[in-house]
């Protein structure tokens, strides 16, 4: 059945030549306000490639704002096993045929970008792509969705953002809605919710399908797997550009797990990562040269728009040459940007990092064959995520963007968190690649969520900034529960008091902890 799609066009004032189509698909609503001579100034992009000639399009996907048909949040692509299906991709595959044959002064090539749904919307843009599409840029796209990336981070389900985030976009199709908290700090407001069932019982109604999902879903089922981009994209293409942040509070994970899972099947040179110190699309916008109370020292985000732009304006205008690196991240701590042949790093040597007596951490492997520390978790007191209060996720003043890089003293200080940390070091270490933590542990229940977190611990005296004295900075940190460990598609109760290996895939970081810092 066909369908209508609303699309928002731009095009250059005065191009001397026939210039590229770079089209943005989003659920957010596309509508820009023009002013009346319908002539203005754009910031896209960085304006550089604004002003430098391109027509850019932004379009409502289907069920979402001025576009017909239903929405459902990140459905798999059925084209391919489905006759006559319509999916994002077919729908992309449409809408870029339309562009090319409507607008006028085009050259006859496409390239799509996006940052978080409009991400995924670029990734799965590029499967079965039009021919006249030639390049993509997945910027912060969600993953898996059970793995790491908005709603569960390894099987933990993320309460308040899974609520607030379904709610958001599938409460109402013409807008964005937030939901109606009756207190702004919602961090008791959760506690006193109880069971998954009373939001549907209390305030969905079962209307809001994701949510749903949620619910009939606790583990990685088929319903899952059949929705995770390792299901249905396997190799690149088109030009792929992954870009992610290490601070990433919504989609950390996406453009690291899509990448490494399309570079093994990539024989055609097509596939590129960049990562950098950036929370969620802070790239997208502004200097990009501070996050909470972290200095970068450089404007990473005007740098990043200039690789962007370097990107589209070989594949969509043959301008430069095809010399990309293969991976292009910031490390921070030394704050420069590096380029490296593969991801993670070929050269990178792995080094194990021990817990030790006395809650030392020590990259010499213990000599005792048994030892453990003990602590008392009540559940009816967790430990926040962050420093209260727990603001709704979009609302004014909320601290949600910068939580992964805030100062970790809150938690290292209680009584149930353990913690174990190196002397000072008397060099520089750079720690680039994945981060994988190996915990072993038992609990006297039956689950449990473990949380680890690998960190950077300031000078107790920082002469370069004396108000970051002791500061605690989370490099990598994630959170796993329990009863995955055997397997996702499997959960199992933990065996009362039983000591078990609990694996937790921690991503990729790039980092130099300093000298005169510890690692913690």
């Amino acid at each position: 059945m066909a369908q209508s799609f609303i699309p928002v066009i731009l095009t250059p004032v005065g191009a001397k030549n026939t210039v590229p189509i770079l089209i943005q698909r989003t659920p957010y609503g596309a509508s820009i306000s023009i002013p009346d001579d319908s002539t203005f100034k754009t910031e896209l992009l960085g304006n550089a490639m604004a002003k430098e000639g391109y027509i850019f399009v932004f379009q409502d996907i289907r069920g979402k704002y001025k576009s017909e048909g239903k929405m459902q949040i990140h459905q798999p692509l059925l084209h391919a096993v489905q006759k006559s299906a319509v999916d994002e991709s077919t729908d992309t595959r449409d809408a870029v045929d339309w562009l090319i044959k409507n607008i006028l002064n085009n050259n006859g090539r496409a390239g799509i970008y996006g940052i978080s749904y409009p991400g995924w919307l670029a990734l799965v843009g590029a499967v079965d792509p039009h021919p006249a599409l030639k390049a993509s840029s997945e910027q912060a796209c969600m993953g898996d969705l059970f793995f790491g990336d908005d709603f569960h981070h390894n099987g933990a389900f993320r309460l308040s953002y899974g609520m607030e985030y379904s709610y958001e976009v599938e409460f109402d199709k013409t807008t964005d809605s937030n939901f109606p908290f009756p207190q702004y700090d919602l961090f008791d407001w959760c506690l006193k919710l109880g069971a998954l069932k009373n939001v549907n019982n209390k305030y969905f109604k079962n209307k809001i399908p994701t949510w749903n999902s949620f619910v009939t879903h606790p583990s990685y089922d088929t319903y899952w797997q059949t929705n995770s981009p390792l299901n249905y994209l396997q190799i690149p293409q088109i030009p792929q550009l992954h870009i992610g942040g290490y601070y990433d509070q919504e989609d950390i994970n996406g453009p690291q797990l899509m990448y490494g899972h399309i570079e093994k099947k990539d024989a055609f040179n097509r596939n590129f990562i960049v990562l950098g110190p950036c929370n969620h699309g802070q790239w997208g916008r502004g200097k990009g040269d501070s996050l909470g109370k972290i200095s970068f020292e450089s404007s990473t985000g005007v740098e990043f728009r200039t690789l962007q732009k370097k990107w589209f304006d070989f594949w969509l205008k043959d301008i430069g040459d095809r010399k990309f690196d293969e991976a292009t991240g910031f490390q921070t701590g030394t704050n420069q940007w590096k380029n490296y042949a593969s991801w993670p790093p070929k050269e990178a040597v792995v080094k194990k990092l021990y817990a030790g007596v006395s809650h030392s951490a020590t990259f010499t492997k213990p000599v005792a064959a048994s030892g453990f520390e003990r602590y008392i978790s009540d559940p009816a007191k967790p430990i926040p995520y962050r420093t209260l209060p727990i603001e709704a996720t979009y609302s004014i003043g909320s601290r949600w963007g910068a939580w992964q890089v805030e100062d970790q003293r809150f938690v290292t200080s209680r009584p149930d968190v353990l913690s174990f940390m190196m002397d000072s070091l008397t060099e520089d270490m750079t720690i680039t690649g994945k981060i994988m933590a190996h915990l072993f542990a038992s609990t006297n229940g039956t689950d449990a969520d473990w949380v680890v977190k690998l960190i950077d611990v300031y000078p107790a005296f920082d002469t370069k900034n004396l108000s970051m004295s002791g500061y605690q900075l989370p490099v990598p940190m994630e959170v796993f529960r329990g009863r995955f460990q055997k397997a996702f598609s499997k959960p199992q109760p933990l065996v009362p008091n039983k000591p078990s290996e609990f694996v937790i895939d921690l991503h990729d970081i790039n980092h130099t902890f300093k000298k005169g810092h510890h690692i913690l």
